[in-house]
Formats: C-alpha cells, sequence, structure tokens
C-alpha cells in the first residue's frame, strides 16, 4: 500500500476537484440526495433496525493479504466493535492470536488474546479502523450529516450508464484535513453505484481513488455487500486493487453497549 499511495500522491496534482470556497448544497445536489433517502430510508432506517453484525473480509489484491472479522455495530451512538480470526493487512499484522477493537464513547480499546494493548499509536490505528468500518457500512445513510456540503458536477458516462455527479466534502470536523468524495448516482435506482474518495489520513488528498459497490436489500435495508477499491497506477490507468465483502448480515440482534466492551 505505501507504494501505490506514493504514486497516487504524484498523480493527484493532476485532477480537479470542488474548491472548498463554494460550500453549500444546490438544488440539483438536494434533489439527488432525496432521491437516494426515498429509497433507502435515510438514518432513520438504520436507527429502526437497531445493531447489525456481519462477517467483514478485507482482501488487498496488492499485499495478497486479508483481515477477516466479525463486526458489530450499535447504530444510535455509532459504537463499533470487531473480532479478528485473521489479521494481516490493518491489524496487528505479523502477530498471532485473536484481536478484538472496540471504539465507544469517543475511546478505542483493543486486546489480542485477551491481553490488553496500551501503546497510543496501535490504539489511535484502532480507532481510525473502527470509525472508518462504521463509515464504510452506513455512509449512504450518512450523506446529509450536520457539516457535510454538496455541489453538482454534471453527468458522466461510466460503464454505459449516464450519472448524475456530487462532490460531497466537511466542515467543521476538527480534523486536520477532510476527506472528499465525489458520488455517482443511479438514474434509474438513484443508489450510489461508485464514488471517487480521498484519504488524507494514508496521504491521499484528492479524490483519486475509486469505489464500485453492489448492494443487497436484507430486511429493508439496503447494504453495499460488495465493494472493489479501484486505484491508479503511475499512469493513471485505473487497476482493481481490493475487494471488500460483508456477509451474514443480521440487524436487530439486541446488543447493549456493555456487550461490546473490551
Amino acid at each position: 500500500m505505501t507504494n501505490l499511495l506514493l504514486l497516487l500522491m504524484l498523480l493527484s496534482s493532476a485532477f480537479t476537484v470542488m474548491d472548498k470556497s463554494t460550500l453549500g448544497t444546490d438544488a440539483k445536489s438536494m434533489e439527488l440526495l432525496k432521491a437516494l433517502e426515498t429509497v433507502n430510508g435515510g438514518w432513520s432506517t438504520l436507527l429502526e433496525v437497531k445493531d447489525v453484525e456481519f462477517t467483514y473480509e478485507y482482501h488487498d489484491l496488492g499485499k495478497k493479504a486479508k483481515d477477516i472479522s466479525i463486526e458489530r455495530y450499535i447504530f444510535d451512538g455509532e459504537t463499533s466493535w470487531a473480532k479478528y480470526s485473521e489479521h494481516n493487512v490493518n491489524v496487528l499484522p505479523g502477530k498471532a492470536g485473536m484481536a478484538k477493537q472496540c471504539y465507544m464513547d469517543d475511546k478505542a480499546t483493543m486486546t489480542l488474546e485477551g491481553e490488553a494493548i496500551k501503546d497510543p499509536k496501535l490504539l489511535g490505528a484502532a480507532q481510525f479502523l473502527r470509525k472508518a468500518n462504521f463509515y464504510w457500512f452506513t455512509m449512504m445513510y450518512k450523506l446529509r450529516d450536520p457539516g457535510t456540503h454538496h455541489k453538482y458536477m454534471g453527468t458522466e458516462e461510466f460503464n454505459g450508464i449516464t450519472y448524475d455527479k456530487v462532490s460531497l466534502t466537511y466542515s467543521d470536523t476538527g480534523k486536520p484535513a477532510d476527506d472528499e468524495y465525489i458520488l455517482y448516482f443511479n438514474p434509474k435506482t438513484h443508489l450510489v453505484d461508485l464514488f471517487y474518495f480521498s484519504l488524507p489520513a494514508m496521504g491521499v488528498t484528492k479524490p483519486i481513488l475509486r469505489m464500485e459497490l453492489e448492494y443487497e436489500k436484507i430486511d429493508g435495508v439496503y447494504v453495499g455487500t460488495k465493494r472493489k477499491g479501484v486505484f491508479p497506477n503511475e499512469k493513471g490507468e485505473y487497476n482493481l486493487g481490493g475487494e471488500y465483502t460483508s456477509t451474514n448480515v443480521k440487524f436487530n440482534n439486541g446488543f447493549k453497549k456493555e456487550d461490546l466492551s473490551l
């Protein structure tokens, strides 16, 4: 991943993104966002099902390695927990044993084979991953969170479909640099089939990474159960870099915060 990110940083100057001085949400963007919420029900849909458990397989094709976890989230309060049976990419690679992470009440905790991890860097990484995994699962229900701003960017054809494009940026998050997205809305389903994103925490400051999604409707909830990360090489050519799959998705498990504490 390190070599890839260096290449992405070199490429980033070739991409044009929205000027953050033009923050707000224009009428066309709002129309598209509301059409999506009509389909998926918005954040209230997740609050109704309360929580989720699923098996998450994170496959880094470049490293030929995987993280495999049982993920559990409580939507009200955004508690994020995971138990890793395999962790060779983002979580203690090279370390044997069962790893667990939890992010609750603005605090990350982590264990390996039941022993608490106290290293601040490892806990910082755990916090980042717990929040990131939660966001990837819930993203399409959080596009109008407080602090979000949207700008319509016209249309673009991709794989035979003419998509409406909307840029998504943030303000007042407290982060040194905020993520940026370019969302592609399907005109027939009103779902977001793909998006480009930045990853400032990893040195990618412009939205040049692509994520492609496939959805399943499970217990009335649209879940992006299959995602593909497609990244540019040094020539600007996009290649499949990662596959991220959610299976055995179960909502309304009755989880309480004390059930997920480590």
